[in-house]
Order: structure tokens, then C-alpha cells, then sequence
């Protein structure tokens, strides 16, 4: 179980799988996260087609998942471990100059997207922190979201939430879990699941991203 900073418990390591078409990189990310102790790297992937696989040979908790590679990219193997129902966390790490792909990589239902420059114990956190439920996004990639939303017509999003719907997309515009919304609001965690799901309908929406942001774009819980 992982606590309020996103680490787990000993004999609980986050299982996390490499998926990038550079050996150099994947080198580099395993000597960051094996250091760690509550993450362990089991498995590495040169490309989409050979991550997906891996992944639902391993399934691990977390896929840190390059944006472009031959074959089948990033993007479309996320698609793919959707539609296969793969539990795994999908963590895109990628170069600052591909952010033009956060979208899209978003919205294919990624958890989080940053950059290959980070800072080891960022990184390490990063991982932490999509494997508790969280969202995590770069600034600039939370920026071109909204940009994005911007452009979508707000007819189609109905301000029918009840104030326990509003209170609940509160604590997903501030990064919660499942589980902490479930505690802060003394509530049980299929209960939270509903809301959300009730939410998403509601607002026309495809994911906690997207909700995270229209919080954030109509000001709810400021």
C-alpha cells in the first residue's frame, strides 16, 4: 500500500516496465529507478509492439512509454493496452520537443507525461505518484491542454453536478486518487467511482485528465 507521498510499503515494490527504442535511454532510466528502494525495473521494451507484449507478460504497475518509436509508437501501443484492459499506470517519457504529443498521448489515456531531461528523484516520484492514482503533467503540457479545451464550444457541458459531484471533481482538479477522495470525503471507494463516472457523463468527458482541466478552466474549488 502507498503512502501520502506515493511510496509503498516493504514487500510492495512498484513493477515498472521500460519502453524505449534507445538503449542508451533505457540504460539511464533503469540506473535511476533501481536505486529506489520501492521500485523495481522488470522488464524492458525496444518498441510499441515489443512494450505491449512485455506488458501483458509482466503486468506491471507502471510503463514509463517513449512517444516515437519504429513500428508501432507510443501512442498507439497506449490505445492498444487500453483496449486490452491493461492495468498498467502509462508514464510518457519523452524529449521536450515532441510535447506536441501530450495531447494525443492524453487523451489515449496516458497518467502522466514528462520530459527526459527530468531529474532523477523527480523521476522517481513522477513514478510514485501515477502509481497512487494521481495525474501528473509538465506545466506547458497542463498549458496546451487547456489551450485545447479552450476551443471546444461550451454548449454540451451541462453545470448539472450536485454538490457532492463538485466536491468530488475538486479533488481531481488537486491530483487525488480514488482512494484519498474516498477518505477525505468519508465515502467508500465505489461510491467515488460512481461520482466520477457520473461527472464524465455529465461534462462530456472521456477521463480524469479532461475533468482535472475543466475544473480548473470554470474554477471549481477556487
Amino acid at each position: 500500500m502507498a503512502d501520502s507521498t506515493g511510496r509503498t510499503g516493504i514487500g510492495s515494490r512498484i513493477r515498472v516496465l521500460l519502453v524505449d527504442d534507445h538503449q542508451v535511454v533505457r540504460r539511464g532510466l533503469r540506473t535511476f529507478l533501481e536505486v529506489q528502494d520501492d521500485i523495481e525495473v522488470v522488464g524492458e521494451a525496444s518498441d510499441g509492439e515489443e512494450g505491449i507484449a512485455r506488458a501483458e507478460e509482466l503486468r506491471p504497475d507502471v510503463v514509463l512509454m517513449d512517444v516515437k518509436m519504429p513500428g508501432t509508437d507510443g501512442i498507439e501501443a497506449l490505445r492498444r493496452l487500453r483496449a486490452l484492459a491493461n492495468p498498467a499506470r502509462v508514464l510518457i517519457v519523452t524529449s521536450f520537443t515532441e510535447q506536441r504529443t501530450a495531447v494525443p498521448a492524453l487523451r489515449a489515456g496516458a497518467a502522466g507525461y514528462v520530459y527526459k531531461d527530468i531529474d532523477p528523484d523527480a523521476l522517481a516520484g513522477a513514478v510514485r505518484s501515477v502509481h497512487a492514482g494521481h495525474v501528473l503533467l509538465q506545466p506547458e503540457v497542463a498549458e496546451a491542454l487547456l489551450a485545447q479545451e479552450e476551443q471546444v464550444p461550451a454548449a454540451g457541458r451541462p453545470g448539472s453536478l450536485t454538490d457532492r459531484e463538485r466536491e468530488v471533481l475538486c479533488l481531481i482538479a488537486d491530483g487525488r486518487s480514488n482512494r484519498e477522495i474516498a477518505r477525505a470525503l468519508v465515502l467508500s471507494e465505489k461510491t467515488v467511482k460512481t461520482h466520477v463516472s457520473n461527472i464524465l457523463m455529465k461534462l462530456d468527458l472521456s477521463d480524469r485528465t479532461q475533468a482535472a482541466l475543466w475544473a480548473v478552466r470554470h474554477g471549481i474549488g477556487e
